[in-house]
């Protein structure tokens, strides 16, 4: 995909003119009638148009006032050999951005054009809010010693030089967009964009307008044509977190875009090439979504190219103090932590991952004073690991769910193995539905009872 298009029909100059960006690494197309201008417009996306004003078929000015019709986002820059002001005004009104007369100066023309695909690249960068994303996330460096976490990190340097599909797979707050970041910021494309969206935050009926676009009037309130996080994008990386939640609609769109680059708008009728490395994750258990006939089997072997399982935090307990460490400088806070609030810290099953350890330590900061102890530190105690329970904390009511979640959990595991590990079927058997089995097998391996 060329970043600038010149439309010339000097044939000579045209060609000079391509050859010098070309030569100061400026991605160019070149074509000499309006016609033409108008139909590779039509297809594909160009950061500048590099305008004649005098051309054989279409004057200069209609032919800009056609092209911001139909990509307001390109910047237009006009030349002529018979520049006037009033030409000139005329061209700036309508929305070009510089206007040169010939003959004009290659270095100057190729600053311009640099700094012009610079102030684009800014306000695309704008448009993803990225100086916001990056307050609230913080840099993305992945934190921990234990075994579990080395493997994770290991795998991820080793896919991040490639073009490679990823799939991040892990229990909600495990860290898959800290992970999708860093995989980003370790590969070639780390000074292109990097664009994240939730699937599960969207609605459908607005999930497809974010990920591809619209054409102006697609739709009623689309009055200008609005580039989707695919294009955003372009170069650089897209993580598409929680994918498990798409529509199959919208995941055949997705599968086209991993087998041939390219997509359509809502309301478009001309297909848009993209350069995008796609980085997915999901909380859920995908293959069970294939074998429920909730996620297309082609995508799946698609996106699961390169899985990477991140680990609960139950599972890299180790981990906590230095976790613990980053997320009190990050709150800005220097109190200490005492050796019982680290126990009991180690002593629960952490639901809620890195997250609700995150939010655990902050209410816990501001609670302390000067030393965060353990009676700071607030837990639910129905997530307490159950060997460490004593007598006294138990009662009735407590006791009562702890069995009952102990026979849920063996009765599941049963009916598993007699039916090879197919949960539809063991949904059947169970008389519940495929989504309650489900979530009760992730609550219970969260408790390590599966």
């Amino acid at each position: 995909m060329a970043d600038v298009l010149i439309v010339e029909d000097k044939l000579s100059f045209g060609e000079m003119l391509k050859t010098s960006l070309d030569d100061a690494q400026i991605a160019a197309q070149y074509v000499r009638t309006g016609r033409e201008a108008l139909q590779v417009f039509k297809k594909e996306r160009f950061g500048i148009c590099l305008l004649d004003l005098r051309l054989p078929d279409i004057d200069g000015i209609d032919l800009l006032k056609e092209m911001r019709k139909i990509d307001d986002d390109t910047r237009f820059v006009m030349m002529t050999a018979f520049g006037t002001i009033e030409r000139a005004v005329e061209a700036m009104k309508l929305g070009a951005s510089e206007f040169l007369t010939k003959p004009f100066d290659i270095e100057q023309l190729i600053a311009l054009l640099n700094r012009l695909l610079q102030e684009q690249k800014c306000q695309r960068e704008n448009i993803l809010l990225k100086d916001t994303v990056q307050r609230a996330y913080g840099s993305p460096e992945i934190i921990g010693k234990s075994a579990a976490i080395k493997k994770a990190m290991e795998l991820l340097q080793t896919v991040a030089a490639t073009d490679t599909t990823v799939l991040l797979l892990g229990e909600s707050g495990t860290g898959k967009e800290l992970f999708a970041r860093a995989g980003h910021n370790l590969s070639p494309r780390k000074d292109e964009p990097y664009v994240a969206l939730n699937c599960a935050a969207i609605p459908d009926e607005l999930l497809e307008n974010e990920l591809f676009g619209s054409e102006k009037g697609a739709f009623t309130g689309a009055f200008a044509r609005k580039l989707g996080k695919f294009e955003l994008a372009h170069k650089g990386t897209i993580f598409l977190d929680e994918i498990g939640d798409l529509d199959l609609n919208l995941q055949a769109k997705i599968l086209r875009v991993l087998q041939e680059k390219s997509f359509e708008r809502l309301g478009g009728t001309t297909s848009i090439k993209v350069d995008v490395r796609i980085i997915a994750a999901s909380n859920r258990e995908l293959s069970g979504l294939v074998k429920a006939r909730n996620f297309r089997e082609d995508l799946f072997y698609r996106l699961s190219v390169f899985p990477i399982t991140l680990p609960p935090l139950r599972d890299r307990i180790e981990d906590i103090p230095m976790l613990v460490e980053a997320i009190l400088k990050k709150l800005g806070s220097k109190k200490k932590i005492n050796p019982d609030a680290f126990d009991k810290l180690a002593k629960y099953n952490w639901p809620g991952n890195i997250r609700e350890l995150e939010n655990t330590i902050e209410r816990s900061n501001i609670i302390a004073k000067d030393v965060i102890q353990a009676g700071h530190i607030l837990l639910p105690e129905s997530e307490l690991k159950w060997e460490n329970i004593s007598v006294r904390d138990k009662d009735l009511k407590t006791a009562g769910g702890m069995g009952r979640d102990l026979a849920e959990a063996q009765l599941i595991k049963l009916v598993l193995e007699q039916v090879e590990g197919n949960k539809s079927e063991a949904a059947r058997r169970l008389k519940v539905s495929y989504k309650t089995l489900l979530n009760r097998i992730i609550r219970y391996k969260q408790k390590k009872l599966l």
